[in-house]
C-alpha cells in the first residue's frame, strides 16, 4: 500500500511539472504587449519599458525565464502580479478559500444527493418513477452551468426578491456573530445550488447505471436465495460494489467543479479564483494566470490521489495487486 501511495504521488508531481511547462509555453503565444497592458493606454517611454522588462525578467530568453520560474515555484514564489501590485501567492491565498468553500459545499451536496437519486432510480420497482428521475437528471445534465445560474437569479432574486444576485456579502454591514454568518450565507445559496444541480445530475447518471449493472450479478441472486431482505441486499452488497465506479468519477467531477468556477463566479460576481482568472486574462497578467492554473491543477491532482487511495481502500483487489509489485 505504501508503494502504491508513493507511485501515485510521484505521478502527481510529474503531472504538475508538465502542466506548468505547457501553460507557461502557451501563454507566450498570446498576442499583445504585457508592458502596455500593465501601464494602460498611455504611451510607454523607452526608459520605463526597459526598467519594467528588467524588473519582471521579460528581457531574458524564454528558456531562462522558464527555468527561473520553475525554480521560484520550488521555493514557494509564484511571481509578482503586474496588475494587482502584489505577490501572486498572496492573491491566491485570499481568493482560493472562497472558491474552495463554494465548490466544496456544492460538490458535497451534489455527490450525496446524486448517489441517493441514482440508487432510488435503479432499485425502484415503479417504472414511472425511474423514468421521471432519469428525465430530470438528463435535463439537468444538458443545461450549461452559467445558464442554470442565470435562471436561478431571475427566479429567486429578480422575480421573488428572496436572495441577493451577486457578491459574497454586503458592502456595509453591522451584523455580528451568527447574524454575520447568516447574512453572508444568503449570498452562497444560489451559486451553491447551481453547483449542486451540476454535480447531482452527473453522479446520479453513473450511480444509476452502476446499481442497475450490480443488481444483475450472480451474488445478488445468491443473496436473495439466502433470504436476505431487500434493504440488507441493497445496503450490504449493492451500494458498496456500485459506488466504486462513481468514486472514479469523483476526481473528474471535482476538476470540472473547479473549472466551472470561471463561468459561475462570473455570473454571480463572486470574488474567487474563477473571477480572478477572468480579470487576469483581460489584463494579460501572465503570472496570475499561471498561478491560478497551478493552483487548480494541484487541487485536481490531490483530489485524484485521494480518490485512488479511497478506491484502493474500498477494493481489496487493488491493495493485493499493489502488495505483489
Amino acid at each position: 500500500m505504501v508503494r502504491h501511495i508513493a507511485g501515485q504521488l510521484a505521478q502527481a508531481v510529474l503531472l504538475l511539472i508538465a502542466v506548468v511547462i505547457i501553460i507557461y509555453c502557451l501563454l507566450q503565444l498570446i498576442p499583445g504587449d504585457p508592458i502596455q497592458a500593465m501601464v494602460g493606454d498611455v504611451p510607454v517611454p523607452a526608459a520605463l519599458r526597459a526598467a519594467l522588462e528588467k524588473r519582471f525578467q521579460l528581457d531574458q530568453p524564454f528558456l531562462t525565464r522558464l527555468i527561473g520560474y520553475l525554480g521560484n515555484i520550488l521555493h514557494g514564489d509564484l511571481g509578482y502580479s503586474m496588475t494587482y501590485r502584489r505577490p501572486v501567492l498572496d492573491i491566491l491565498a485570499e481568493r482560493f478559500p472562497r472558491t474552495l468553500l463554494l465548490a466544496g459545499i456544492g460538490y458535497g451536496f451534489g455527490i450525496t444527493i446524486g448517489i441517493a437519486i441514482g440508487i432510488h432510480s435503479a432499485v425502484t420497482k415503479h417504472r414511472g418513477v425511474d423514468q421521471a428521475w432519469s428525465s430530470l437528471v438528463l435535463i439537468g445534465y444538458a443545461m450549461p452551468t452559467f445558464w442554470v445560474g442565470q435562471l436561478l437569479v431571475m427566479a429567486f432574486s429578480i422575480q421573488l426578491g428572496w436572495l441577493p444576485t451577486q457578491g459574497m456579502g454586503p458592502m456595509i454591514s453591522r451584523a455580528q456573530g451568527l447574524d454575520w454568518i447568516l447574512e453572508r450565507a444568503t449570498y452562497l445559496v444560489l451559486p451553491v445550488l447551481t453547483y449542486t444541480i451540476l454535480e447531482t445530475t452527473r453522479v446520479a447518471r453513473f450511480m444509476r447505471a452502476s446499481v442497475s449493472e450490480t443488481l444483475e450479478q450472480g451474488y445478488i441472486v445468491t443473496a436473495r436465495q439466502k433470504g436476505l431482505s431487500r434493504r440488507e441486499i441493497i445496503m450490504g452488497h449493492v451500494v458498496r460494489n456500485s459506488i466504486l465506479p462513481v468514486i472514479t468519477v469523483m476526481g473528474y467531477s471535482f476538476g470540472t467543479a473547479m473549472g466551472g468556477a470561471v463561468l459561475l463566479e462570473t455570473v454571480f460576481s463572486y470574488p474567487g479564483v474563477g473571477s480572478l482568472m477572468v480579470e487576469s486574462v483581460r489584463q494579460r497578467d501572465t503570472q496570475v494566470i499561471v498561478g491560478v492554473v497551478i493552483l487548480v491543477a494541484c487541487s485536481v491532482v490531490v483530489m485524484n490521489v485521494v480518490v485512488d487511495l479511497l478506491y484502493a481502500w474500498l477494493d481489496p483487489r487493488i491493495r493485493i495487486a499493489s502488495a505483489r509489485r
